[in-house]
């Protein structure tokens, strides 16, 4: 066992212990007893198991499982792990700044991040990662090759790359530095008189960037009334900023939420504290089925304020919330201690964890969920999540689409364009033309694209069917006739889903010339949920009236 494994578990034994000293007439024995057993097996087996046993892994899949036995958001990170949870409350880490994924043998940079050292060294979506320090990349995956690019601001990491297209090798040497991935990825103008913020998560100090960008929009464009904040896909993050960011357009001394956990001291009511920034533009909240948390409670707030309307998809459904102890030598422990209750008394958990999480759990039918009411009357309801004033399916992608993406040949040929193309238009006004989807459609020829659409599953299922039920031979074929006319069709599925892998194309291409905000701009132009809110934004009278009507 390595020490720093044997000082956690001795601060583990030696917390868990004391806290059983304030809990006496209160498990006091039971506590002590299965302290005792744990210990006593935990050194049987480093000591006599028939093998060689990992002492750190043994002990680290035993507080997992502890752990796992609770709800899926209490966790346990030792000093080697302590950086992912730092990334996920800071959105800070010491690194080259890119996005990374697994392509064939290698891992490839997808995503530089704009002014971080990746950008600077010139490295671009596409580069295959050969060498690291020297150190063959081959066969490693993304959590391998991410563990090697990171490390300490100011020291220096070789990478030896070769580029799309090329057969040569390339050294670059790169000086790590403090990435600040960015809680609002992209701001703009829609039209004249919207904004628009995206709210990626709810790390450290995203308040003053919603901030920020809010003044820069109306600097900018003084006809602005209206603001779209999406938080679509924001899987929340820290109390406190929910509390700030609602705080930007709710006045002083309201009530955001409030705690209730086990203990009395674990209850508290988060109230706004300043002046809003704005009370008067017209806010529309974007949520959909992944936006959880934290997002939940901003967009619930302004929901049970009636201070602006949500529009989407019914949100995740997480009404937990964590607080982290330290557990000493660099490591922490991530608890459940409380539920959050929106303004108007209501907790949108989706799932009672607290039955026992180990024997599953299951999300609460809206058959048992409870009515309350906002400020002017409206009715909301608990449980299961945030619903929406106004309810917008995101479409599905088909099924060539899904497949052009999962074989990466969409990003594949975004790489060959950017190469062959120095410039592009403007990220919001990029489009894919037909001459160029006809060289896309030119490009899968020598790729080897192959995909299973629907039907085709479809009629796999039946002809297993058909073979168990024994149905004999005629009816075989007849299938069997449908999947050959189903496969001469499909050579016509890239032109029938023109439309959709344009948009995809697009983006991707956007990405290559202006990073993560143009893909964000130009993938607006497309989005359904932005189109409506759009036009619920200028029809003065159903707004009014969502905002007012009882549901």
């Amino acid at each position: 066992m390595s020490k720093s494994m044997k000082r956690v578990l001795f601060a583990a034994l030696l917390a868990v212990g004391t806290a059983s000293m304030s809990f006496i007439g209160r498990n006091t024995f039971e506590i002590n007893k299965n302290l005792d057993l744990f210990t006593t097996l935990y050194m049987d087996l480093n000591n006599y198991y028939v093998d060689d046993l990992d002492p750190d892994d043994l002990i680290k899949e035993g507080i997992d499982a502890m752990l796992g036995s609770l709800d899926p958001y209490t966790s346990f990170y030792p000093e080697e792990e302590i950086g992912n949870y730092n990334l996920t409350t800071t959105g800070k880490y010491g690194g080259i700044g890119a996005l990374i994924r697994e392509s064939g043998d290698y891992v490839i940079i997808s995503e530089p991040y704009e002014g971080f050292p990746a950008f600077k060294a010139g490295l671009i979506a596409g580069d295959k990662i050969i060498k690291i320090d020297g150190q063959s990349a081959k066969n490693k995956n993304t959590s391998e090759i991410s563990k090697l690019l990171k490390g300490k601001p100011g020291t220096k990491v070789t990478i030896t790359i070769q580029r799309p297209g090329e057969t040569t090798q390339e050294d670059k040497i790169l000086t790590r530095e403090e990435v600040k991935i960015a809680s609002v990825p992209f701001h703009g103008m829609l039209n004249q008189s919207t904004g628009y913020i995206l709210l990626s998560s709810f790390t450290e100090n995203c308040s003053k960037s919603i901030e920020e960008s809010f003044e820069a929009l109306k600097k900018e464009n003084p006809s602005m009334t209206s603001l779209i904040l999406d938080l679509r896909g924001n899987p929340g993050g820290l109390l406190n900023e929910a509390v700030a960011v609602s705080n930007l357009f709710l006045p002083k001394g309201l009530v955001v939420v409030n705690t209730k956990g086990r203990e009395a001291d674990i209850e508290k009511t988060y109230k706004t504290r300043k002046q809003a920034i704005d009370q008067d533009v017209k806010l529309v909240v974007l949520t959909n089925r992944n936006s959880a948390s934290a997002a939940e409670i901003v967009s619930g707030v302004m929901q049970d304020h009636d201070r602006g309307l949500v529009v989407g998809q019914r949100s995740f459904g997480k009404g937990l919330v964590q607080t982290t102890r330290d557990m000493g030598y660099s490591s922490r422990l991530k608890l459940t201690t409380s539920k959050y209750f929106l303004p108007s008394g209501r907790c949108i958990q989706a799932v009672d964890y607290f039955g026992g999480y180990k024997d599953g759990a299951e999300k609460i039918p809206d058959s048992l969920r409870t009515s309350f009411s906002t400020t002017k009357g409206r009715k909301v309801f608990d449980a299961s999540g945030i619903d929406p004033d106004l309810e917008v399916e995101e479409p599905l992608l088909s099924n060539v689409s899904v497949g052009l993406f999962n074989q990466q040949l969409i990003f594949k040929y975004a790489t060959d364009f950017h190469r062959k193309n120095p410039s592009i238009a403007g990220a919001r006004d990029f489009r894919l033309s037909d001459a160029q989807f006809d060289d896309f459609v030119g490009f899968l020829q020598n790729q080897d694209f192959k995909y299973t659409s629907r039907t085709e599953k479809i009629l796999e299922t039946m002809k297993e069917r058909a073979e168990e039920d024994g149905y004999g031979e005629d009816i075989k074929k007849q299938i069997e006739q449908m999947e050959e006319k189903i496969k001469a069709d499909k050579a016509n599925d890239l032109y029938k889903f023109k439309e959709e892998i344009s948009e995809l194309l697009a983006e991707e291409i956007s990405s290559r010339y202006y990073y993560q905000s143009g893909r964000i701009e130009n993938s607006l132009q497309f989005d359904p949920v932005i189109k409506e809110t759009l036009e619920l934004m200028t029809d003065e009278s159903r707004f009014n009236q969502l905002l007012t009507a009882s549901r």
